[in-house]
């Protein structure tokens, strides 16, 4: 606005050229135009800054200035059509400065049009109202005969394809087949269930999140009481075993990481990567391996044989190939060791992203196990399919073949991690003295009896606040429960959460003391749910029903508990500021167990400590140092 009003400024008196009256006339409309365009987002903005996230009271009269604003994109297009066909013409012959300057304007405003109509897609939810319906108290619950019970059917419905519709479209430059749709109507009904019962928009969850840090970071740097420092204090045998397992977990990380291929090297050596895989790229794949899958160039290969270390002979078997359920891994001979190891790659897809989305839970049949126990689906399909490979294929014969005496050792990170857990329980019958690394595997992935089954052939490992090794479908309830009440309950405007949110994130400080309804109250009415929580959240809803401090003991979950397998290792960071910039930064490890994982921590580095080269990292920093320590 500002340079269309500089522009028909200094050029006020000089339209007298051909054309110049139409061009006068589309600049002084513009002018009024965008100006009146200002107004109404001014208003918009000035009005949502008032009231709180559960208090919309003071932005009642939003609607009617959005409406306002939406009104105004019609003359705005008008005027854009307008712009680009006296560009167009070629009879105008006005100062080329002036030409420069509408052709300027136009291309903005058609850029603004556009990106507005792009956003109003992204943003804008078609299921309405229909989310917040709800079943009265006195409703049947007979879905055939009941028109209210058939009337929530219908939205339900219309939720999930609303849903799968999102998923296809983020997915579509992938090739669907029958389990792709299987896969995107499981995951659109998770989706689903897990959204249906709040009214929350991204910026509240960004909100909420922000005010859960802060609080977290305040109970953090609360003293410990003694019994809870004194229980982390090991024996000197459980600490020798924990150094032994680090040295493990540090020695097979990198079969762990190198299954990721060519994007991890170029990732951890981004300036000599690919100088030094170019050197391999004209070189003829081994006879002697059994290679599935493209590999264009060798690069795959050439990085998993500069991380591993290993020669093109110590390869059995190297499988490149993806789709839903289905993913790379690789076999090799570990001399070192003396091990057969069996690597699996993580999430590096959308096939693999929409396997981790596959929660649902299966029955895994085992005859050791009392209890049969439920399994992550999707993860169970992808052991699955490298257990058919391994077994029906020959592989693992083979590789034994040649070295009768070696042990199996089955490694993965992240979805790797999972699948490689669940692989090893499968094979555990046939090979009784087989180990299992999991490094970061997902949280929702075993029920009880399974993990503690897992407890003597496998070893987690887990780095400081891992989100990935803390998801599960309960865990992520209880955030969401956490969200909603903390921001109910916060008394500020979001803006001003979000602002100091952001400084606090980037430039640490002291955690803001935000005031909150809460103050004031006496213990006995926390029990209840309050008024500004049933403001966000749908009646029947399970979350807004485990707002109350005791459940009802009769409704079951909604869903199953799984966690973590086998024995747990957690590496947390010791002495070096929270912030992502900090590069001095000393680990510590102990072993814990699956309660510790029962919640969701917030914070910068819930992402980053999940990465794989951060966990390779940590175990190589503990390795050294229990090295160090046992020269000196």
């Amino acid at each position: 606005w500002i340079g269309i009003l500089v522009l028909y400024t200094v050029h006020k008196g000089q339209f007298n050229c051909p054309g110049g009256g139409l061009l006068h006339s589309y600049l002084l409309g513009l002018i009024i135009l965008l100006a009146s365009i200002i107004c109404a987002l001014s208003a918009l903005v000035y009005i949502s800054m008032q009231g709180t996230i559960s208090n919309p009271g003071p932005r009642k009269s939003l609607p009617k200035i959005l409406y306002t604003r939406l009104l105004l994109y019609f003359p705005e297009f008008v005027w854009a059509v307008v712009g680009a066909v006296w560009v167009s013409d070629n009879s105008v012959q006005c100062e080329k400065t002036v030409i420069n300057g509408v052709i300027g304007t136009v291309i903005a405003s058609w850029i603004i049009i556009i990106f507005t109509v792009i956003g109003v897609v992204i943003v804008f939810d078609p299921l309405g109202g229909k989310k917040t319906f709800h079943l009265p108290e006195g409703v049947s619950r007979n879905l055939e005969s009941s028109q209210s019970g058939q009337l929530l059917y219908n939205v339900k419905s219309s939720a999930t394809r609303v849903w799968e519709k999102r998923i296809r479209l983020l997915c579509c430059c992938i090739v669907q087949d029958d389990d792709h749709r299987v896969a995107f109507t499981s995951i659109a009904e998770l989706f689903r269930s897990y959204f249906s019962d709040t009214d929350l928009v991204p910026s509240d969850i960004a909100a909420g999140l922000i005010l859960l840090h802060q609080e977290q970071d305040k109970m953090e740097n609360c003293p410990k009481e003694p019994e809870e420092v004194l229980c982390h204090s090991p024996s000197s045998l459980v600490t020798d075993d924990l150094d032994v397992e680090l040295e493990n977990a540090a020695h097979y990380m990198l079969f762990a990481a190198a299954a990721y291929g060519w994007p991890y090297y170029v990732y951890t050596n981004p300036y000599t990567a690919l100088c030094k895989l170019n050197g391999d790229c004209c070189r003829n794949r081994p006879t002697d391996s059994d290679i599935t899958g493209s590999d264009r160039h060798n690069f795959h290969l050439g990085s998993i044989l500069k991380i591993t270390g290993l020669q093109y002979r110590d390869f059995i078997h190297i499988s490149f190939h993806n789709k839903i359920y289905e993913i790379p891994f690789f076999v090799a001979l570990d001399h070192k060791k003396e091990a057969i190891v069996v690597a699996v790659r993580g999430t590096l897809s959308f096939e693999d992203i929409l396997t981790d989305l596959s929660a649902d839970c299966e029955d895994l049949t085992l005859e050791e196990v009392l209890e049969n126990g439920f399994v992550h689906k999707g993860i169970t399909q992808a052991a699955n399919y490298i257990y058919r490979k391994l077994i029906n294929d020959g592989i693992l014969n083979q590789a034994f073949t040649i070295a009768p005496e070696y042990k199996l050792v089955i490694v993965g990170h992240s979805l790797g991690g999972g699948t490689a857990s669940i692989l090893a329980i499968m094979l555990r019958n046939s090979f009784p003295t087989l180990r299992c690394y999991a490094f970061s595997p997902p949280g929702g992935l075993l029920s009880k009896s399974l993990a503690d089954y897992t407890k003597h052939f496998i070893v987690s490992v887990i780095v400081g606040k891992d989100l990935v090794a803390r998801l599960s479908m309960p865990n992520m309830e209880d955030l969401k429960r956490r969200i909603v009440r903390i921001v109910a309950n916060c008394n500020r405007p979001k803006y001003q959460i979000l602002l100091r949110g952001c400084w606090y994130e980037v430039f640490g400080g002291d955690p803001d003391d935000f005031p909150t309804e809460l103050d004031g109250r006496n213990q006995d009415a926390l029990t209840q749910p309050l008024l500004a929580e049933e403001s966000l959240m749908v009646h029947r809803s399970p979350s807004y029903n485990a707002l109350e401090e005791e459940p009802h003991l009769n409704s079951p979950p909604q869903y199953p508990h799984l966690y973590l397998p086998g024995k747990i290792i957690h590496v947390v960071e010791e002495c070096s500021s929270r912030r992502l910039c900090s590069s001095d930064i000393k680990y510590t490890a102990r072993w814990s167990n699956e309660t510790v994982f029962s919640s969701i921590l917030i914070s910068p580095k819930m992402i980053t400590d999940h990465m794989p080269d951060v966990v390779l990292k940590a175990l190589n920093s503990l390795s050294q140092e229990h090295g160090s320590c046992l020269s000196c």
